[in-house]
């Protein structure tokens, strides 16, 4: 049965002693619990006996655990911020560019939230907070000359290349961390050499990978070309 109002001023803090459970409380402890054990290992159940509560008291706040997911891909990009006054907009997405690897990096387990299932969902379903870096990104653009249609297509550009490479950085895969070879470390040596001569050649390469470094290279070409195709509009 659902309490009348005036129960209601008992809230959260009744239940189970302790303080009064805030929204974003909930979700700072669900993503706690993915970065620990991934999105799999975050339930409604789990994440109440985490909190102390009951877990009806958590459906206030979020009533699935896709609601959760939802809030806690809210709750990490709400860390990406920018500056949409910069007069240097190059220099301010390639900023952004490094925040988002950095987020990344820090929370790998919220990577596929922040990529495949946003990209699973209509714009207009998402949640508005998912929204702000594209808001702050066109205003950028924008102010500095471009077009609407030119500004997303950078906007599009740029995080479709920074979606694949932090998918890519967190998904490189070392057969044998403790081979000093290249090609047996990677288990390139698997491939036939007939068939792949130029990817086991790169075994080196491949194995002295560097995020930072292959971002900033990635930036570069994605920045040069779009600066020599897509001229914003002055005066």
């Amino acid at each position: 049965m659902t309490p009348p109002p005036a129960d209601r001023a008992v809230d959260d803090a009744a239940a189970n002693g302790g303080g009064k459970i805030t929204r974003n409380v909930v979700l700072a402890t669900a993503l706690e619990i993915i970065d620990r054990d991934g999105a799999d290992g975050l339930s409604m159940r789990r994440l109440a006996r985490a909190l102390g509560r009951d877990p009806m008291i958590l459906y206030r706040h979020a009533p699935n655990k896709a609601a959760l997911l939802d809030g806690v891909a809210e709750t990490v990009l709400a860390q990406l911020k920018v500056d949409s006054t910069d007069r240097d907009w190059a220099a301010q997405l390639r900023t952004v560019a490094r925040d988002y690897r950095r987020l990344a990096l820090a929370h790998p387990h919220v990577v596929p939230l922040l990529v495949t299932r946003l990209l699973a969902t209509p714009l207009a379903l998402r949640p508005q907070g998912t929204l702000r870096p594209l808001e702050d990104i066109l205003t950028l653009l924008t102010r500095a000359g471009f077009s609407g249609p030119d500004a997303l297509h950078i906007y599009q550009a740029l995080f479709g290349f920074l979606k694949g490479h932090v998918l890519n950085e967190l998904q490189q895969l070392v057969e044998n961390p403790d081979e000093t070879d290249d090609l047996l470390r990677l288990g390139l040596h698997r491939l036939p050499i007939g068939e792949f001569p130029l990817l086991r050649s790169l075994a080196p390469v491949l194995a002295s990978h560097d995020g930072a470094i292959e971002l900033e290279r990635g930036l570069d070409i994605l920045l040069i070309g779009l600066t020599t195709t897509l001229i914003p509009q002055t005066g």
